[in-house]
């Protein structure tokens, strides 16, 4: 497929109209946490010969989430490791690895300083170490900024996407830049990241949430879109390529919707039962890939679908 940039936005609701595939969802099990939710959670990712995913870890009645690692200990099973590593007040954790190091980040809250249930900002941590054990915070992100994700280029400079919502970024939108070296990453460096505003409508929103470096050297981004109407929030994931030598992005598709996955009653509240939060997909090679996703903010589940970066690099 040849690479053909987007110019212009378009809604979700039209998105959705184009075919889709999706088969076999499961709903993955999380042991060691019993009487907590898990979800929102990172792509498998592998260290020392075994499987690792990162998840959101909370009560179903409160977003006082934390974040702990699992180790895959059977099919669609993960059992929570390094008891000492519990990332406090973390949300929607996503690993990457740069040269030889684990990257860790998360959206860590700030509450109310008299109600701690009431959160007041938030912003992305970053932590990054040899091993999971290691992992030392190295770089904060902006005030009240979500989904800012990296990926190492193959010349070693690092891709920047970002999310700035408000009077730069309205709902939220997406920004991309690139950094000549990890430690340059910083709140500063990621606000002068340029916005492109042909990714979504003004009354629509949405962000990556993860990166993968294709072999011709553009990037495949699995991500979410997502609006509001009366019935509540619809998020649903998408994904684009991205050419990171002129920040030119393909057109948006959906990867699957809340129905697609699921057709449990379960969620956090009624506003979100429309919810997918991706957390990326991991793709085998042979023009197959499974999507592993968060599902109306209390369960992880996974699915298979074509690989959505593979015709780019025919």
């Amino acid at each position: 497929m040849q690479f053909t940039a987007a110019f212009a936005p378009q809604s979700s609701a039209s998105l959705m109209e184009a075919p889709r595939q999706v088969s076999a969802p499961r709903r993955l099990r999380f042991l060691g946490v019993e009487g907590y939710d898990v979800y929102n959670i990172s792509t498998p990712f592998s260290f020392g010969g075994r499987t690792y995913i990162a998840g959101r870890v909370e009560k179903r009645e409160n977003e006082l989430s934390f974040v702990r690692l699992f180790e895959q200990s059977g099919e669609d099973e993960y059992t929570a490791v390094f008891p000492k590593l519990s990332f406090q007040r973390l949300q929607d954790p996503f690993v990457t690895k740069v040269q030889d190091d684990i990257v860790l980040g998360g959206v860590q809250i700030v509450t109310h300083p008299l109600d701690d249930h009431r959160i007041i900002s938030w912003q992305t941590l970053f932590f990054k170490g040899k091993t999971p054990e290691e992992l030392k915070l190295f770089a904060v992100g902006p005030s009240c900024m979500k989904d800012i994700r990296l990926c190492e280029l193959a010349d070693g400079r690092i891709a920047v996407l970002t999310r700035p919502q408000g009077k730069k970024g309205g709902k939220g939108k997406i920004g991309f830049t690139v950094l000549e070296r990890l430690k340059d990453l910083c709140a500063d460096t990621i606000l002068d990241a340029p916005i492109d505003p042909s990714y979504f409508l003004p009354e629509e929103w949405g962000g990556a949430n993860e990166i993968h470096l294709l072999k011709n050297g553009l990037l495949g981004v699995a991500g979410h879109i997502a609006c509001r109407t009366a019935e509540g929030l619809h998020y649903r994931s998408m994904a684009f390529a991205l050419d990171p030598a002129t920040g030119m992005h393909s057109p948006l598709r959906i990867l699957a919707c809340r129905s697609d996955i699921s057709s449990a009653p379960a969620s956090k509240r009624p506003d979100l039962m429309d919810v997918l939060f991706t957390g990326g997909v991991v793709r085998h090679g042979n023009g197959l890939a499974t999507l592993y996703t968060g599902v109306s903010d209390c369960e992880s589940w996974r699915a298979d679908i074509p690989d959505p970066f593979a015709a780019f690099e025919e």
